[in-house]
């Protein structure tokens, strides 16, 4: 077994896994994983550039994590930063912070690698199921992309599209820097007409309605889900492999869509730093699941993290 840590950070969250890995099987044995909400991808999407609180929240959450990895005695860990550190202009001021607490180079990664690593980890543990049938369509809804991958136990094609709960928000749902309370229906169709403009981008590489099972991951996803079932708080066990149908999906959708900020901060699976992104979140699933006819999403708690933990075995 191999002590392995891996980092994701996205445009809304960065995550941590501990985990010990066999190099021969490629299992996982989790240890910690936690997830700690910073927003990195604040106003990318306006001013090209991450800001310096922004980057101060994800700095503090390094240092927590750089304690965690210690602490389990991690030998080896591997950062991979995508969508906000991407896009940003002082993307070096970022990757020194990162080495200055954790001692290694974040990993910018592309949309392509960061596709596969959410294929690999969101699969691996479905290949031998006779109840689900291939190919896999994996769809990853980020805070600034969403990734799209169709496989078999491999990857067919993948791509990486610029629509995410946080970049949609951003763009169509703030007025006067403030998110809309609840937003217009016309600030709802905008979300939308983007959405459908990057389904059509992603379908140009991507036969995205070959697949024959929805595989969704990442907050907006989970969050969906938690909400589906009700629960009086979020529980990954349950939601892990949960499935909800395209009905649900849209009932909620316009649910989140048409509630004020305190309606849906009184979920009680909500985090609080989805509160104000998970409506348009909740949106590019469900026009997903319209385009390809999906019937229901199986959602996934293991994702790009399990991926970067595995490449590390």
């Amino acid at each position: 077994m191999t002590r392995v840590a891996a980092v994701d950070c996205g445009t809304n969250s960065i995550r941590l896994l501990v985990a010990d890995a066999d190099p021969a099987t490629g299992e996982l044995r989790e240890l910690d994983r936690r997830m700690t909400i910073v927003r990195l991808g604040q106003g990318v999407d306006r001013t090209g550039r991450l800001a310096p609180e922004a980057l101060e929240r994800t700095f503090a959450a390094c240092r927590e994590y750089a304690g965690a990895i210690k602490e389990h005695g991690a030998e080896r860990l591997r950062f991979v930063a995508t969508s906000a550190s991407r896009d940003a202009e002082n993307r070096d001021e970022f990757v020194r912070g990162v080495m200055d607490i954790l001692g290694v180079e974040p990993e910018v990664i592309s949309g392509d690698q960061e596709a596969e690593f959410s294929f690999t980890g969101a699969t691996k543990e479905l290949t031998g199921r006779t109840d689900l049938a291939r190919p896999f369509l994996v769809v990853d809804i980020g805070g600034g992309s969403t990734e799209f991958v169709v496989g078999d136990d491999h990857v067919r094609a993948a791509r990486s599209v610029d629509v995410g709960c946080v970049r949609m928000t951003e763009r169509h749902l703030v007025r006067d820097g403030v998110v809309t309370d609840p937003p217009t229906e016309e600030q709802i169709a905008a979300v939308r007409a983007d959405i459908e403009t990057a389904l059509d981008l992603a379908e140009k590489t991507v036969p995205l309605r070959e697949a024959r099972t929805l595989v969704g991951l990442a907050g907006s996803v989970t969050t969906v889900s938690a909400i589906a079932q009700e629960l009086p708080a979020y529980d990954s066990a349950a939601i892990h492999h949960s499935r909800v149908s395209r009905e649900r999906v849209r009932e909620i959708s316009d649910r989140l869509l048409r509630s004020t900020h305190a309606e849906r901060a009184a979920i009680p699976s909500m985090h609080p730093g989805r509160v104000d992104v998970i409506g348009a979140g909740a949106l590019v699933l469900l026009a997903v699941m319209e385009r390809i006819g999906a019937k229901e999403v199986v959602v996934s708690e293991h994702d790009i993290l399990d991926g970067i933990g595995w490449s590390l075995a």
